[in-house]
């Protein structure tokens, strides 16, 4: 293979990147968004590093992938030189159905837009791209790699809700997990830092970026994870609340609010959004360091939800070998992970402050070499996984 095209859409957005599945180097990437307003935003890089940024008016999915293709020829390599040999999808939602990496015929791309009614933020989005790619390159195989896939391997206890079972299966409620492309491209790359088989360890890892999630991980299998029926569930992220008692929106309901109020204000206006106006933790970082009383809540906050699942999970694992931190916030945010594993001794987890603090790049251990628990630090990298899931599938 010369090189896999990774897609990874939403409902407004396309964004892409050519990878050589070899050596995981990216050839080329981009972003395409606004699809459907008067005016769209495209970026493109190319390999050399030179970028493109302009206007565009993108009428829909098709339209996106078209200006891609203008872009690629525009960069002096039209599309039909790059060598594509498959195309992976990124599709956030498999339900129960797809536990692995499955291949694009018509009825699995039927079935991913089916399933759009339990993520209908994305699903729909990534159902359009994937038949606006496979009308471009129809004579390459397409893989959709499912961020719920990983999760599959959850024990019934982990999954279930504890409602009428009816209800639970007439309506599919359970827990289906998101994230599972980070979690597990990162447990593994943490077994290779450790020099261990991933079979060999107990690891939880926390993915805290704009969107967060834990993860219980047993032998390279997932046991729980903090995503449940839908990406909202959990810890505390950017816009989203994360856990909360069902019965606030029974409330909120009953005082006049509407199903799109709450689903607003839930997905959008929620986490460190709600408490402080922004939902870049960076931002509320320098407010907290001011001195802003709402940005220092909204710091503890998040801290003590990410605690309580790093708790829960060290019972339910009998312990850990290994606690990662990943993704924008847990691979940049030294504050943070300080003060998720402070006063966490007896758990025999141990940071050394200089390592945690030392800035350095790629995979790196930042704990003290007295400390039982290796706790790293490891980055995240979903397109690369994502092409080696489709290199696997169709090479």
């Amino acid at each position: 293979m010369s090189s896999i095209l990774v897609i990874n859409a939403g409902s407004s957005s396309v964004k892409y990147q050519l990878i050589d599945p070899q050596t995981e180097a990216r050839l080329a990437s981009g972003l395409i968004e606004r699809i459907g307003e008067p005016e769209g935003r495209l970026v493109h890089r190319g390999g050399d590093g030179r970028e493109e940024e302009r206007r565009v008016r993108v009428a829909d999915h098709t339209a996106a992938f078209a200006q891609m293709v203008e872009a690629f020829a525009r960069a002096g390599t039209p599309v039909a030189e790059l060598g594509i040999a498959a195309v992976g999808h990124r599709v956030v939602q498999g339900g129960s159905v797809f536990a692995a990496p499955t291949r694009i015929d018509d009825v699995v791309a039927e079935q991913i837009l089916e399933m759009g009614a339990l993520a209908p933020l994305h699903n729909p989005g990534q159902h359009q791209a994937i038949v606006a790619a496979r009308a471009l390159f129809p004579d390459v195989p397409h893989v959709a790699v499912f961020d719920t896939a990983f999760h599959q391997t959850m024990p019934q206890a982990a999954y279930s809700y504890a409602i009428d079972t009816r209800v639970a299966e007439r309506y599919g409620i359970r827990r289906y997990g998101f994230h599972g492309t980070s979690h597990q491209v990162v447990s593994r790359r943490a077994a290779e830092f450790l020099g261990r088989p991933v079979e060999s360890l107990r690891q939880i890892v926390l993915h805290l970026g704009n969107g967060a999630s834990a993860c219980a991980i047993e032998a390279g299998r997932s046991v729980d994870t903090s995503m449940g029926f839908t990406p909202l569930e959990g810890l505390v992220m950017g816009t989203r609340s994360g856990d909360l008692d069902p019965s606030v929106l029974l409330h909120l309901l009953r005082e006049g609010s509407s199903i799109d109020d709450l689903d607003r204000l839930l997905n959008h206006e929620s986490g460190l959004v709600g408490f402080t106006g922004t939902g870049d933790f960076r931002d509320v970082r320098a407010a907290a360091d001011a001195g802003d009383a709402a940005a220092a809540l909204a710091i503890e906050v998040y801290v003590h939800r990410i605690r309580r699942y790093l708790g829960a999970y060290l019972v339910e694992l009998g312990g850990a070998d290994a606690i990662v931190f990943t993704a924008g916030v847990g691979e940049n945010n030294a504050a943070v992970r300080a003060e998720v594993c402070a006063g966490l001794e007896w758990f025999g987890i141990r940071i050394d402050p200089a390592r945690n603090a030392s800035g350095a790049g790629g995979a790196r251990r930042i704990s003290s070499d007295d400390s039982r628990v290796d706790v790293l630090v490891v980055p995240t990298d979903e397109e690369a996984e994502i092409a080696r899931q489709t290199r696997a599938l169709v090479g």
